[in-house]
């Protein structure tokens, strides 16, 4: 790949422009107030891929938000790439902890970003990362090196569970044919450790009401007399844990796979500080599961948080009532082998069950998806590896993510190939948080690597 540095530096200003107003557009998944906004969203992809070179490009109607797809084909006997990302974003509450606004791109320097960090909802998490992609495109294209054949499909409701996805790529394995899928919506673990994640948690989201009273009650006339069912929703989710912070439903742990000593012992070996860890989060100690290290914890252990929790009145003041509803939202992070689906059973089986008379409870499942692993013996693999060498300067490190990207298996289900995670964000760039970021360094760093993934990919298939 020539000249590829020279490229990038004279088109740097363009480059992050470009990015800055993708940034401005509020495309919010799960708030339907912001319909307008993702359909804008899908637009502007749609043109920048055309501007990138690629010959084909399409808004793909589903039952929800479009799929922007896109390609290139210069050889049907040369291999095809096919690149996902997601123009969707997270909400941006709570508002109030942003230092800018989420929707008005800043560039602030920062302790891990000295040139720079592009602080806005969507700037890592998948916007910033899923236009290097284009912008790689565009540099293969204007300078005549692309080496194989390349496709994008880029959605709008990964946020929200990628809900039409399945039957896009279903409906569409022809289209979609492919040797590799390529992603970067995941981090590294540093910017002078590259690293390459071989793995995913899965997920299970649930949301669940408990009901008491058939209406809000005075708490002095009803205070002890009737159940209250936030007092009842706390105690129903602190005993999801045990004393060692272990999950207690029944039979949630079947399938869980217990890595080797050896297994363990390879994964510790990645740099990590705990006091970094802790003073980075403004903490005392971690916490977790019993006899496992908070990379484990975050990794290859599965878990159940809340990830929300709301009933009675929450305005300024006081009113003392009783409420007549409480709610949670929470969510499960799962490993390999665990099916989500029967998580997701399972726990509402159990939640049911442990409720007390006086309420009653409702679990509302919301979405989920399997975890994931890739092998790291394959083409795929090393062509990332060897083209994070070149721009890095390092062998990268094999590791294992705590995220959930749930589409990555049904990739793999359907379309019948491996998908690569090269992500190029760090864990503190705060993504689904106020101030979410990602560094002008990094997004540059991706573009540059990105098309030696393509020419070594290429090589090695021939």
């Amino acid at each position: 790949m020539n000249h590829i540095q020279s490229y990038i530096s004279e088109h740097k200003d363009r480059f992050l422009n470009e990015l800055i107003e993708l940034l401005k557009i509020p495309s919010i998944s799960a708030d339907s107030a912001y319909k307008n906004d993702v359909l804008k969203t899908a637009d502007v992809i749609k043109i920048s891929l055309e501007k990138a070179g690629c010959n084909t490009v399409e808004i793909c109607k589903t039952d929800g938000y479009p799929i922007v797809y896109g390609e290139k084909i210069i050889d049907k006997s040369l291999p095809t790439v096919l690149v996902y990302g997601h123009y969707d974003v997270q909400p941006p509450d709570p508002i109030d902890l942003w230092d800018s606004p989420p929707f008005e791109p800043v560039i602030k320097n920062t302790e891990k970003h000295p040139e720079g960090a592009i602080f806005a909802r969507g700037a890592c998490d998948d916007k910033g990362q899923m236009y290097m992609h284009v912008k790689a495109m565009e540099f293969m294209t204007a300078t005549n090196q692309l080496p194989c054949n390349v496709k994008f499909m880029i959605e709008g409701e990964e946020e929200i569970g990628s809900a039409n996805l399945a039957t896009f790529v279903k409906n569409n394995q022809e289209k979609l044919k492919n040797d590799v899928i390529l992603i970067s919506d995941t981090g590294m673990i540093a910017n002078d450790v590259p690293s390459i994640t071989t793995g995913l948690r899965g997920l299970s989201y649930v949301e669940v009401e408990v009901t008491g009273p058939n209406r809000d009650l005075h708490s002095g006339l009803y205070g002890g007399a009737v159940a209250n069912p936030i007092n009842v929703l706390t105690k129903m989710i602190a005993s999801l844990h045990d004393e060692n912070n272990h999950i207690t439903i029944p039979r949630f742990y079947d399938n869980v796979e217990e890595l080797s000593k050896e297994e363990r012992a390879e994964m510790a070996k990645a740099p990590f500080s705990l006091e970094n860890y802790k003073k980075a989060l403004d903490i005392d100690a971690v916490y977790g599961e019993a006899s496992y290290t908070t990379n484990e914890r975050n990794s290859i252990r599965p878990t159940l948080d809340v990830n929300g929790i709301w009933g009675g009145y929450t305005g300024e003041g006081a009113k003392t009532v009783i409420a007549s509803k409480a709610y949670a939202k929470i969510s499960m992070r799962l490993v390999p082998h665990q099916n989500w689906h029967e998580i997701t059973q399972l726990f509402e089986n159990h939640f049911e069950s442990i409720a007390p008379k006086g309420v009653t409870v409702k679990v509302k499942p919301h979405h989920g998806g399997q975890g994931y692993v890739t092998p790291i013996d394959n083409i795929g693999y090393k062509a990332a590896s060897k083209a994070y060498q070149d721009t890095f300067g390092k062998t990268p490190i094999p590791q294992r993510s705590g995220g959930s990207i749930p589409i990555v298996s049904l990739f793999e289900q359907e379309l019948k190939s491996k998908t690569i995670l090269m992500g190029f964000g760090l864990d503190s760039d705060a993504i689904h948080s106020p101030n979410e970021h990602f560094g002008v360094w990094n997004y540059l760093k991706g573009i540059e690597t990105i098309p030696l993934f393509y020419k070594y990919f290429t090589e090695l298939n021939n």
